[in-house]
């Protein structure tokens, strides 16, 4: 079973699971596109209202084990084995849009590729997407790299549409945007 946990970007699970992520994309990256330029994200920009960040966990369910500490929101055997980080991802408000529209931008959404393929991708970025709007989110946008075709996939299933760039974030050829409001 997946959580989601809200966290610091400079919580030593989040700077692991960005660690990994960044060092994913570089091996992956197009060479036709350069070389990969990871940018770890400002804390400051993650903290509320301002944005969120949340680490994935996977929490392993307990069901007959007779002796069983409670650990945050999961349970845990008593042989210590808590929740394992599987994944991340984060919102920040960025400036309006051209119409005025609050803006949102997702960021940094990723799973560890054993968590993959089940749906938890869709889960974190409806969740992502939900606390946006809690804080008051108009748009969301987000862009990526089109090498990452299960990520652009994910989007468009959400109901994302191309945009124009918003940004120039030279790792990105492809932009996306919602209308949430």
């Amino acid at each position: 079973m997946l959580r989601f946990r809200d966290a610091a970007v400079t919580d030593a699970d989040a700077h692991a699971l960005l660690a990994d992520y960044f060092g994913e994309r570089a091996a992956g990256f197009p060479p036709e596109q350069g070389v990969y330029r990871p940018t770890f994200p400002a804390p400051e920009q993650f903290v509320a209202p301002a944005g969120v960040f949340l680490v994935v966990e996977e929490v392993e369910v307990v069901e007959e084990v007779e002796e069983v500490e409670e650990v945050d929101e999961g349970r845990v055997a008593e042989d210590g084995a808590g929740p394992v980080p599987v994944g991340c991802g984060g919102v920040r408000r960025i400036a309006p849009s051209p119409e005025g529209l609050v803006r949102y931008e997702v960021k940094h959404l990723w799973l560890r590729p054993a968590a993959r393929g089940h749906g938890e991708g869709k889960r974190l970025l409806a969740e992502l997407e939900r606390r946006a709007i809690d804080f008051g989110a108009e748009e969301l946008v987000l862009d990526t790299n089109a090498s990452l075709e299960a990520a652009g996939g994910l989007y468009r299933s959400a109901g994302y549409v191309s945009i124009e760039p918003y940004n120039d974030n030279p790792n990105a050829t492809n932009w996306y945007g919602k209308r949430v409001r």
